[in-house]
């Protein structure tokens, strides 16, 4: 068994901490992977940690000889980071109070400090910690500090309800709660607090004197600060017990260990606790490159929920990679657009929706003679990027064309005299109209879209502006992504290529067979990043996944058929998807309608927020 072994001065200091933190002898019976501590100066004792192999390397030496981006686990990344680019600013949060700033040398003894925090206060790995909180430096510090010390965070944010809330931390085990804020804590205290078991809650921001004194009776209470105090007095220790030439052996997270539980559904039904592993989440950060090629110095803008499995995987890879954060919120985006000038935008489509409405709102407020150039303007780029598209292969189409040559050859003449002609207007627009779009909204690399379905319309005119934007595809349960387009292959229309090391098949749904590329069927995927299973849900789990390990998305889609010549010659093995199979509307006639479709092409209109198309039988009686 691996151990730890620690001097008897350090213990002795240890266990009067633990001793003072000590919760009931219910608590104790419940730390099986530990042995006790005796303060006892002739004796030395054993303790059994679980650690990250590469991030506490440094304290614990028997891991020297890991190399760097040898990574085991997910917090692991972060002693490569530091190594790489230490004094380079990794994240800013300017909207909490107190606004903070720091560099990857810090993130990384933050992170550490916060891991052995929750060691000195009980505890111990595969424990779960309910981690009820919205985006920011503290929750990024508390999430990988939990990962760290080998134990399980159950992530939600601030919008859920209590009843889920109650239900997640219930169905999750978890032992204690992570809390935002004050005032978010003084909101569950009313129906939750009471519900539930907790051996201590821990304050992320915010004075602990604001909490409802009347809730926290016989509750071990710690704001972030203690938690990164403690732990910083505990590696203290244990790094002067290394020095003195203690043996230095511990337990290493495995990398099928779950890493997290996130819940995909809410208050109706059973829910589902999505396991996902350290390896889920590596296989993300290790292969998301060809689809954001990030570079250090690059600055991202973060404004995504932290516990949706996109936001997470993106954070986490986007630091390995020496860039610069900055949190944002929805209130604050179009301002820090213009402010920070972001080279990507990691977000969801309604954003992408948003910022289309409102460069349409500011042309159509502009003068008559104004709003007629710039519409006539971007009419001519988008008959301009479409006629490139052609030219350049990358134009989709659901059916694999077997044209004579000649045709395809007038055709591509044709697509390049068009591009040609249209050209000068084109670059006259950028000059004209598209700057002034560019510097209000940056993203001069890219915008990378998922999480759902980027409506067409939209998907054109940023194209034709100027400004990038990758559709990705991707689901809870794969960590998220599967697929996404690349920046040499940005095929509208498509959610792109597959992610290295992933299979994607399309089968039909009547009979389980695998259809050829170019028909629609169900999609089914299988690799690394597929998870674990659901947690305490066996019955769920083997429905969406088979022996095989391919996991049933649910959706509808095709995989875009191969062809050397035309104008689809660069889509082949592209994924395009059409809808949910549990969404589709069967109509008497036996054709089946993908309400997506509708519903992408009555939002175009000014006059409509939101709409569901639904299918309704009317029986007419004799």
């Amino acid at each position: 068994m691996a151990i730890c072994v620690l001097s008897a001065t350090s213990l002795c200091l240890i266990d009067r901490r633990r001793s003072f933190l000590a919760a009931s002898n219910s608590l104790r019976s419940r730390r099986r992977r530990r042995s006790s501590i005796v303060c006892n100066s002739e004796v030395e004792r054993r303790v059994i940690r679980r650690c990250s192999p590469f991030l506490e390397g440094v304290t614990l030496k028997s891991t020297t000889n890991l190399a760097t981006n040898d990574w085991k686990v997910v917090p692991d990344i972060w002693k490569s980071s530091a190594d790489k680019y230490g004094d380079r600013v990794a994240l800013v949060d300017p909207y909490h109070e107190p606004t903070s700033e720091m560099t990857y040398r810090q993130l990384e003894q933050e992170i550490l400090d916060f891991a052995e925090g929750l060691r000195v206060i009980g505890v111990v790995p595969d424990e779960k910690l309910a981690l009820f909180a919205d985006n920011s430096s503290r929750w990024l510090v508390a999430d990988q500090g939990i990962m760290a010390m080998g134990a399980i965070n159950v992530v939600r944010g601030m919008r859920s309800s209590d009843e889920e809330l109650l239900q997640i931390y219930k169905h999750s085990e978890s032992v204690a709660l992570v809390v935002e804020s004050p005032e978010f804590f003084n909101r569950l205290a009313k129906s939750f607090i009471s519900e539930v078991d907790k051996r201590f809650i821990i304050l992320l921001w915010g004075e602990k004197t604001l909490l409802n004194s009347g809730s926290i009776k016989n509750i071990r209470l710690f704001d972030y600060k203690e938690i990164i105090k403690l732990g910083k007095e505990n590696r203290d220790l244990l790094l002067q017990s290394c020095v003195e030439g203690k043996d230095e052996t511990y337990e290493t997270i495995s990398p099928d260990d779950v890493a997290t539980l996130m819940y995909t559904s809410g208050t109706s039904g059973t829910p589902k606790g999505v396991m996902l592993t350290h390896r889920n989440l590596l296989h993300q950060i290790r292969n998301l490159w060809e689809i954001v090629p990030a570079e250090p110095g690059d600055i991202f803008l973060s404004m995504l929920p932290s516990w949706h499995a996109y936001e997470r995987a993106c954070e986490y890879f986007i630091f390995t990679y020496g860039i610069e954060q900055v949190y944002t919120n929805v209130k604050k985006l179009k301002e820090d657009l213009k402010r920070y000038q972001p080279q990507y935008l990691i977000s969801v489509p309604l954003v992408y929706e948003t910022l289309y409405s409102s460069i349409q709102k500011q042309i159509s407020s502009s003068s008559a003679a104004r709003r007629f150039i710039a519409l006539m303007l971007i009419n001519v780029s988008l008959l301009y990027m479409e006629a490139k598209r052609i030219y350049e292969g990358k134009f989709l189409l659901e059916k694999q064309t077997n044209h004579p040559y000649i045709f395809v050859f007038l055709d591509w003449l044709w697509a390049r005299l068009v591009a040609a002609t249209l050209c000068p207007l084109h670059n006259l627009a950028l000059k004209l109209v598209y700057s002034k779009i560019h510097s209000a909204i940056g993203i001069s690399k890219a915008g990378i879209s998922g999480g759902g379905s980027l409506p067409n319309y939209v998907d054109k005119f940023f194209e034709a502006i100027g400004v990038r934007i990758q559709n990705g595809y991707g689901l809870t349960e794969s960590s998220p992504v599967l697929a996404a387009r690349r920046p040499a292959c940005n095929v509208l229309g498509t959610v792109g290529h597959p992610l290295n090391h992933t299979e994607i098949k399309i089968i039909d749904a009547e009979n389980g067979e695998v259809l050829p590329d170019g028909l629609k069927g169900i999609v089914k995927v299988r690799g690394p990043q597929v998870m674990k299973g659901y947690f305490k849900n066996p019955s769920a789990t083997s429905q969406a996944l088979d022996g095989e390990g391919w996991l049933n998305t649910g959706d509808i889609g095709w995989i875009a058929p191969k062809s050397f010549t035309g104008r689809n010659r660069e889509c082949g093995g592209m994924l395009v998807l059409e809808g949910r199979a549990k969404d589709t509307i069967v109509l008497t006639t036996g054709e089946n309608i993908e309400p997506s479709e509708l519903e992408d092409a009555a939002l175009r209109s000014n006059l409509i927020q939101q709409i569901v198309v639904i299918g309704q039988v009317f029986l007419a009686s004799a």
